[in-house]
């Protein structure tokens, strides 16, 4: 698996690169803010495995790549912030998000949409998990219970102050 590499625009408005997260393990998840199962079960759950951590919590990034730009603009600061004021929303243009997909062999696709105008996004469930030095460390299920996401967190940090 490749090392944490993007260039896209965080919830806020504000240019960001894997740069920006350099230092501090994060998780990457991929989803949509329309999405009405996995991408809140699984935010839900990164969300309280870092409160979990405690005050190593600091030392953990949570972003949230969202893949339907025409949706996903408009609401993704708020949307990010129902889980958690750590919670990073990431969005950007077609082709920078097919782009960040492609490198972490991300599928995801929009179905043809319902007469009220409404679509769904289908897309992969795992989240990708990197060391502060931005290498991939592991690859969390959307199977994985919030203990052992825990656990595994810890893990890690323990292994990157060591």
């Amino acid at each position: 698996m490749p090392d944490l590499e993007f260039e896209l625009t965080d919830h806020t408005g504000q240019p960001v690169t894997a740069e920006d997260y350099r230092g501090k393990i994060t998780l990457m998840f991929f989803g949509y803010t329309s999405c009405q199962h996995v991408c809140p079960v699984a935010l839900s759950k990164l969300a309280a495995a870092t409160r979990e951590l405690g005050d190593q919590a600091d030392k953990v990034e949570i972003l949230f790549v969202a893949v339907d730009p025409k949706r996903d603009k408009k609401v993704l600061d708020d949307y990010v912030t129902e889980f958690t004021p750590d919670l990073v929303g990431l969005t950007g243009t077609q082709k920078q998000l097919k782009a960040v997909a492609k490198r972490y062999r991300v599928a995801f696709s929009y179905e043809k949409p319902r007469e009220d105008g409404f679509y769904i996004v289908n897309h992969s469930g795992a989240v990708f998990v990197f060391d502060p030095q931005g290498k991939v460390r592991l690859l969390i299920d959307e199977q994985a219970k919030t203990a052992n996401i825990t656990e595994d967190l810890r893990n890690l940090i323990e292994q990157s102050s060591g």
